[in-house]
């Protein structure tokens, strides 16, 4: 998912808070009136009576908000499952089985602080794991290091090497790189730290050139490892003698952590709870693997592909429909870019997210039509192939 998108995952919904969490019952006490101790000066009447007259003309608004917000993304996901029943039995997918409105936006007045409450501090912010806590997982779980490459070159040609036997064409795989992972990211790129700013931060453990976050490594390894264990196999029958040993026992590791990805159900909340594991971040760490790495990063693009091929899409996909698939998943993606042109520029983009997914999602908010998104994609994409690691990728596909 490309790095703008997930700037605002810390944001919380508002919205998504029942009307009873933001009342305050007008015969409840404030803290200062009900002799609690506080380290605040004492509220007066009049500053009490003022907060509960705001408060009510929040609760008031927020409320009609909050039930209007609930209709919409209820129905919202009644189309969709409309939808998905239709094309299962062979029907056609019409205009007005999309939501053609868009969200409802909370226009009141923000919710007033209560004076009498005591000062808190706000909490530190969730610290994401980064490269050297994946690095040092894969030490201690698996006593592994990564074989990681001598220069990013290095990695982008292998990585060219995979997805070109893959089928992938080089304009999709040059065009998501350049998306996902600013266009000039390196194979070790993590979300939010794509830029040498002082005090910049992870947002989320999105790793490499297509921006793999920890669940997506556990989920490909669970799905797809036998597939790597065969790929990795071939590849060692290849090697001079010197260099056997050492990728033997890289499939050896491979296997063990496909075993852990496979003790649970293959379902992506499941393999979420193991991504946060130091085993799950172990799996993670093999993106950084010049060996393995390649293999993840590819197979996260030829799911998508495979998925609109199962569902009949004989068409080459672009980068930028590829890309919806990743941002939504490949199956609100697919039921973007399977529609034809002028619903395109009819259905809202929230038809395609989920609730939270959506709010989290400036982009899909200020291009809000399947159209706009698409071309607002193609459009960042146009600029960030120009930077020169794209351009190095592009001359790593083999001829």
């Amino acid at each position: 998912m490309h790095t703008g998108y997930r700037v605002a995952i810390a944001v919380v919904l508002i919205a998504t808070l029942l009307p009873s969490q933001a009342v305050l019952a007008d015969d409840a006490p404030a803290a200062a009136l009900a002799g609690a101790p506080s380290a605040n000066p004492p509220v007066s009447a009049a500053a009490m009576a003022e907060y509960r007259r705001a408060l009510a003309e929040y609760n008031k608004v927020h409320e009609a908000y909050v039930a209007a917000a609930s209709a919409y993304w209820s129905s919202i996901g009644d189309k969709r499952q409309l939808r998905f029943s239709k094309r299962a039995r062979g029907e056609q997918v019409v205009l007005d089985d999309y939501v053609l409105t868009q969200p409802p936006v909370n226009t009141g007045p923000p919710k007033p602080i209560d004076p009498s409450a005591p000062k808190k501090e706000a909490p530190p912010a969730p610290t994401v794991p980064v490269v050297a806590d994946f690095l040092n997982a894969a030490k201690q779980e698996y006593n592994f290091t990564p074989r990681q490459p001598q220069s990013d070159i290095e990695f982008k040609r292998a990585y060219a090497e995979v997805v070109a036997a893959a089928g992938l064409t080089k304009d999709q795989v040059v065009r998501i790189y350049g998306f996902e992972a600013t266009g000039n990211g390196g194979y070790d790129v993590q979300a939010g730290l794509e830029y040498n700013k002082l005090g910049a931060r992870a947002i989320t453990t999105a790793l490499g050139y297509n921006q793999l976050l920890a669940t997506n490594s556990v989920e490909l390894m669970a799905e797809s490892g036998d597939q790597f264990v065969a790929s990795l196999e071939a590849k060692a029958k290849r090697l001079p003698d010197k260099e056997k040993a050492a990728l033997w026992n890289t499939i050896a590791v491979v296997r063990k952590m496909i075993t852990f990805a496979r003790s649970v159900p293959d379902d992506w909340g499941q393999h979420e709870i193991l991504a946060g594991t130091p085993k799950g971040l172990a799996i993670h760490a093999m993106n950084l693997d010049l060996d393995v790495g390649p293999l993840l990063q590819t197979q996260k693009l030829m799911d998508s592909v495979v998925f609109a091929h199962r569902k009949g899409y004989g068409a080459s996909l672009t980068a930028a429909e590829l890309e919806m698939m990743n941002l939504t998943g490949d199956g609100n993606g697919f039921d973007m870019i399977r529609m034809p042109q002028d619903l395109r520029d009819q259905v809202p983009t929230a038809n395609f997210f989920q609730r939270r997914g959506y709010a989290d999602n400036p982009v899909a908010q200020r291009n809000n039509l399947v159209a706009s998104l698409i071309a607002a994609t193609d459009a960042s994409m146009d600029q960030e192939i120009k930077k020169q690691g794209a351009k190095d990728l592009m001359a790593a596909f083999p001829e």
